[in-house]
Formats: structure tokens, C-alpha cells, sequence
């Protein structure tokens, strides 16, 4: 489905060329002659993106914009403010109440086509995880509200030191986020492990702007730079260089005579995007852990544990090893929550699993599947190795009591079933070796408890 604008604009014929201009580019338009027929609009159709005049009859563009970003129903719609008048200060106004970009006319084609695909492309960026706007966020990875936000760091990336310098002192006295110079070497140098600037300003020199296109595109592709906002500061002279870094990836350009006010202002946005970015991905990267974990134990749960032991044991099967897997249950488990209550019982869980994961290899799969069971697997694990390894786990639970929320103190035991997967093991199918673990724990059970027992066809 083409995506949707809406342009606004008093006069028809501005709105009828704008119209011609992006159907040729597949994009679907409405159209709105004020500023209040535009919000309304906005709130009904919820348009892909609003081009917006900054003179209209009933009040002005910023005040347009202003509306839109505090209503949550269109806060998230990108707009792009058009002006016949040159006023920067208009222009800082504008981009103050929330435009992403202000265009004096008359307006190159390919560069507002390109500042639109790449507005678009951010704004589906974070509409793919249903954040933001009116849209409903997706159970458990919904964007979590912002702290105090301590100064960013923004490079500037230059190869003379001079301009550098002196663009630093100028816009210190606009903002207090930190500010380094940087030449493209430096740039490229930076290690994911030690501090990356929030937002890159790259200054392209009029001599070199192939130089800043691949810096561009390089800064794009690393993992230590790839999420950090970067904007160009392009001479006047850069013509169609500027549709083509936006097409690269630059999150936004920056005319190299602007003042000190405008430039900090265009880095505060960015910076605020790229912050909410960053709290989107640990957002979701949090939603994706829980999403697999236990959350009493920390364990891996019953959802992630059986495709996993499914695929360790075909891995095993490939390699020709041994893959020990063992069920685990505690012993007498609801006379603990009976005679201590379920706090007491659940911190016997949480020290358990400490014991299980204090035993085990890094490649080692432990998870609790049940209220009381858990499941262990251990690749490349020979039988002798496998009962040597369930033993230690069952001293280590037995040896030392639990100590209780209420200062007492518990003694828990285990009793452990074990077969053999991997190449010792005839059957293909995963199930019938967890059946043939939880067989061999039912005998360690019924045998008096707080043992290992060996499922017979892994003897």
C-alpha cells in the first residue's frame, strides 16, 4: 500500500503541483487548505507523512505543528514545513514546534523526495514493533518512560582541525551536550567496547564530497557508529550530493551557513530520536529475555528449553557426540511452601537454580519446566561424565540448608533422572528422551528419593 501525505496549503495550485510531483513518485496524497481542516484531517485519516506550509489563512505552520506533535493520536506523523520566505527565525521556530524539516522554495525535486523516503523509513523503523503514535505496543515491549538524561557527545568529523575547533566554540555556547572534533580516521576507529558519540556531525569539504559520502556510508555499516544519528553539514554548493547522502543514510543535512542556534537545535532533535531509538531496542532486547526466562529463577523456561534441547541434541546426533540430559525434581517440595509458606518456597527455587548454574558449563542448558522441576542438558557429555556430573549437582543441593526469607534455614534434596541422547541414543525424536529422563526420575522417587537414577536404555 503506497503510503499517504498530506499536504496543506492555502492556495489550490501549490497543492495540484505537489500532488503531480508525488504521485509520479507512488505516493498517495490528501489535501487541506488551513490549519484546522489540516488537524482534523491528520486525526482522521492518519497520513503517512504532512507537508505543511508555514503561511496559512487561519494560523500559522508552527502553530499547525506545534497542535499535531501534543495530540497523541498524530505526534509520530513526520512534518515537513514548506516557506516561500527566507526568515530564519521562522525556520528556527518551526523546527522548535516539532517540524523534521523546513524547505525554502523554490524546492529541489529529488532532494524533498529523498528527505521524504527518509522520514518515512525512520517512522517505519519504529512502527514495525507498534511504538508510537495512536498504535497499540506489542505485550511486554512497550517503550519504557525516560530518566534523566545526562549530556550527549557529539563529534564533529572534519578533516580540518581549524573548522573543528572553531564550530565547537560556536556551538558550546548553545548547548551542553559534550563535543569532540574528530577527522574521518578517528571516526571510523571508534570500538563498540569504549564510548561512541550519540550523534556525528560531518562537515563535507566542497573539494572532497565523495570523501564525506563514503565516511557516510561506512559510519552506517559498522556496529560501533551504526546507531548513532549522523548529519551532514554541506555546502551550498553540494546540489544533487545532498539526495544521495540522505538516500545513504544521513538522518539529517544541514546548510553549512546556518547559525550556531539552528545546528545545535537540529542535533538536539537527533539526539532525542536516537535516545528513544536506544530505549526501543533495549526495550524489546529486555521483552525478548523475559519472553524466555523464568522469571522466579532466572533460568531459561519450558518455551525455550524444548526447541533448544531439540536442537542440541540434533547437533550432537551430526557430530557423532554425547548429549546427557537429566530431570530434576525436588524432594518433599510442598511440605517447604506447607510448613514455611510459598516466600519460603520460593527462595529454595532461586537457590537451587544458583547450585544448578554454580555446576554447570557455559553451553550447558538449565531451565526450570515445571513448579518444582528442572531439566539439564549437557552436550558432548560421555554417560560416565554424565553420572558424575548429575551426583555433584545432587551434593551441592543436599550439603548446605536453604536459608529463609524468616531467618530458618531448610534442607532440600533432589532426585534426578538421566539418559542419553545424541549419538547414544537410537530414538530421533527428543520427546522419547525426555520420557525415558522422567521414567528414570519416577524410579529415583519411588527408590527413596534424593538419587540418581540411569534410564536403562542408557545403561
Amino acid at each position: 500500500m503506497a503510503e499517504r501525505i498530506l499536504i496543506v496549503d492555502d492556495i489550490a495550485t501549490n497543492r495540484i503541483v505537489l500532488k503531480v510531483k508525488l504521485a509520479s513518485a507512488f505516493y498517495e496524497t490528501l489535501q487541506a487548505a488551513c490549519g484546522g481542516e489540516a488537524i482534523a484531517l491528520a486525526r482522521q485519516a492518519r497520513p503517512d507523512l504532512i507537508l505543511l506550509d508555514v503561511e496559512l489563512p487561519d494560523m500559522s505552520g508552527p502553530e499547525v505543528c506545534a497542535r499535531l506533535k501534543a495530540d497523541p493520536l498524530t505526534r509520530e506523523i513526520p512534518v515537513v514545513m514548506v516557506t516561500a520566505r527566507q526568515d530564519e527565525a521562522r525556520r528556527i521556530e518551526s523546527l522548535r514546534a516539532g517540524a523534521a524539516e523546513v524547505f525554502w522554495k523554490p524546492i529541489d525535486d529529488s532532494l524533498l523526495l529523498a528527505r521524504l523516503r527518509s522520514l518515512l523509513r525512520a517512522r517505519d523503523a519504529g512502527a514495525q514493533f507498534g511504538i508510537g503514535g495512536a498504535m497499540c505496543p506489542v505485550p511486554g515491549f512497550g517503550e519504557t518512560e525516560p530518566g534523566f538524561d545526562a549530556p550527549g557527545q557529539v563529534a564533529i568529523v572534519t578533516p580540518r582541525l581549524d573548522r573543528g575547533l572553531a564550530l565547537r566554540r560556536a556551538l558550546a555556547r548553545a548547548t551542553a551536550d559534550r563535543i569532540v572534533v574528530l577527522d574521518d580516521t578517528a571516526a571510523l576507529g571508534l570500538s563498540a567496547a569504549g564510548p561512541v558519540p550519540d550523534v556525528f556531525l560531518v562537515a563535507m569539504e566542497a573539494d572532497r564530497p565523495e570523501a564525506t559520502l563514503r565516511l557516510l556510508s561506512d559510519l552506517r555499516s559498522r556496529p560501533a557508529s551504526r546507531h548513532s544519528a549522523v548529519c551532514l553539514l554541506l555546502p551550498r554548493s553540494a546540489g544533487s550530493l545532498a539526495a544521495i547522502a540522505l538516500d545513504l543514510g544521513a538522518d539529517d543535512l544541514i546548510d553549512g551557513a546556518a547559525p550556531p542556534a539552528e545546528i545545535a537545535l537540529r542535533l538536539s532533535c537527533q539526539l532525542a530520536r536516537k535516545r528513544r531509538a536506544d530505549r526501543i531496542r533495549t526495550s524489546l532486547a529486555d521483552g525478548l529475555r523475559l519472553a524466555v526466562t523464568d522469571p522466579l529463577t532466572g533460568l531459561h523456561n519450558r518455551r525455550y528449553a524444548l526447541p533448544q534441547l531439540a536442537r542440541m541434541d540434533e547437533a550432537a546426533r551430526r557430530s557423532g557426540t554425547a548429549l546427557a540430559v537429566m530431570v530434576l525434581d525436588l524432594d518433599r517440595f510442598k511440605a517447604v511452601n506447607d510448613s514455611f509458606g510459598h516466600a519460603a518456597g520460593d527462595a529454595v527455587l532461586v537457590e537451587v537454580a544458583r547450585r544448578l548454574r554454580a555446576n554447570l558449563r557455559p553451553d550447558d542448558l538449565a531451565a526450570r519446566i515445571g513448579g518444582e522441576e528442572f531439566v539439564v542438558a549437557a552436550p558432548e557429555t560421555a554417560p560416565g561424565a554424565a553420572r558424575t556430573l548429575a551426583e555433584r549437582i545432587r551434593r551441592a543441593v543436599e550439603e548446605l540448608p536453604v536459608r529463609l526469607p524468616n531467618g530458618d534455614s531448610a534442607r532440600v534434596t533432589l532426585s534426578i533422572g538421566l539418559a542419553m541422547g545424541g549419538a547414544a541414543q537410537a530414538s530421533p525424536s527428543v520427546d522419547v528422551l525426555l520420557d525415558a529422563a522422567d521414567r528414570a526420575l519416577l524410579r529415583s522417587k519411588t527408590e527413596g528419593r534424593n538419587q540418581v537414577t540411569v534410564s536403562r536404555s542408557a545403561a
